[in-house]
């Protein structure tokens, strides 16, 4: 099942489900990492800055410059702030201590605060989809199925909100065939007008001749929707590439001269016992000579 990326509880009215969030999708992007070819060691990112680049705001009084500063300087962990760039173009900086301060907390309840038609809900507006499970012996199985077929029944899913990690999200609870669904949704702001892209029909002369030959087209090429029936071409070849790669030729293993296990390690003090005791000895010897 994996790990549960939230646990906490769903309400509606006075029922409350106890409940855990698993993610619904699991990408299977190839990822890789970058190398060297000439050394073989992986590449690594540092925050740094370049001195041809000219400051976007004057640095703070109390950190002067140091006239020794190299071409590029490595950036410390407390010297990093956060920037924004307004609509007026002015450039904000916002500390580690102000960001954290302005923080949501962390929810442990998603209360649903009104249900609405899924039909209503245009694809563009969900973001990501979760499973949700209802936390087991705790009394929680029986209202998570009320809830499942109360929302089945009535064609609706519940509408609320929650914080997953530090991002307030709006929430969508669908019932599933057995189980329920949460679909994050993004805010009303954040989705552009189709009005922007819009083509008006004044602009466009399209006979019911076309419209009905269009839709002949359509019928024709209709089917019932099935995912296994698409794959992803590009990532199969990618992995068909790399199983024909021969593997790289490991880097030769330099020997530690230090103790590598418990024997080692016996081993080691036994001796040194023995090298301290001939030392003892041969100190007794000068001494009574």
């Amino acid at each position: 099942m994996g790990q549960a990326v939230w646990t906490g509880s769903i309400s509606f009215g006075l029922v409350n489900i106890p409940v855990r969030l698993y993610p619904a999708t699991q990408p299977k992007d190839v990822r890789f990492h970058l190398y060297d070819r000439r050394t073989g060691k992986r590449i690594r990112y540092e925050r740094v800055t370049r001195d041809e680049e000219p400051a976007t705001f004057a640095p703070e009084a109390d950190v002067p410059p140091s006239p020794s500063m190299p071409e590029t300087r490595a950036v410390d962990a407390d010297d990093v702030v956060r920037g924004v760039e307004l609509s007026d173009g002015e450039l904000v900086t916002v500390s580690e201590e102000e960001f954290v301060s302005l923080a949501p907390e962390r929810s442990r309840t998603i209360e649903l605060e009104e249900f609405v038609d899924l039909a209503d809900i245009d694809p563009v507006f969900y973001e990501k989809s979760y499973h949700v499970a209802p936390v087991r012996r705790m009394g929680g199985e029986k209202p998570y199925v009320l809830l499942i077929m109360a929302l089945q029944s009535a064609g609706m899913v519940g509408i609320g909100r929650f914080v997953l990690r530090t991002k307030p999200h709006l929430v969508a609870i669908r019932p599933l065939e057995k189980t329920l669904a949460l679909e994050t949704l993004f805010f009303g702001d954040e989705v552009r007008s189709p009005e922007e892209f819009a083509v008006r029909p004044a602009d466009v002369a399209v006979s019911d001749r076309e419209v009905k030959t269009a839709r002949q087209l359509i019928g024709a090429m209709a089917t019932k929707w099935s995912p296994s029936a698409h794959s992803d071409a590009y990532r199969e070849e990618l992995l068909t590439l790399l199983s024909r790669k021969s593997p790289t030729v490991p880097a030769p293993i330099i020997e530690s001269t230090g103790v590598s296990d418990i024997g080692d390690l016996m081993a080691a003090l036994r001796a040194s016992v023995d090298v301290a005791k001939q030392k003892q000895k041969s100190s007794l010897s000068t001494r009574a000579g």
